[in-house]
């Protein structure tokens, strides 16, 4: 799920940590993205949160998780006003 909000745009994906590589997976109906890091501490959260930084030239600062802190399925803020990262990501994610 993708939504336009006035604070930036809402991703919803599924996680998979512990993975041999950092890769996003798009499917018809859902986006998963498979992260490196372990799912201890925060460590995943983390990943998560670096990976999507670099892929999308993002800062980490713009990039929230406003839901599932401590599930597989997350909500992604990503508070960015610029049309062509917001064109990205609706494309990738």
């Amino acid at each position: 799920m993708i939504k336009d909000t006035q604070n930036g745009l809402l991703v919803t994906i599924k996680i998979s940590p512990n993975s041999k590589t950092n890769e996003i997976i798009k499917t018809d109906n859902e986006t998963k993205i498979k992260i490196t890091a372990q799912p201890i501490d925060g460590k995943a959260n983390k990943g998560l949160i670096e990976f999507l930084s670099k892929k999308f030239k993002i800062p980490k600062t713009s990039i929230q998780i406003v839901k599932g802190e401590t599930s597989k399925e997350k909500t992604i803020l990503f508070a960015t006003s610029d049309e062509e990262k917001i064109g990205l990501l609706k494309k990738t994610l």
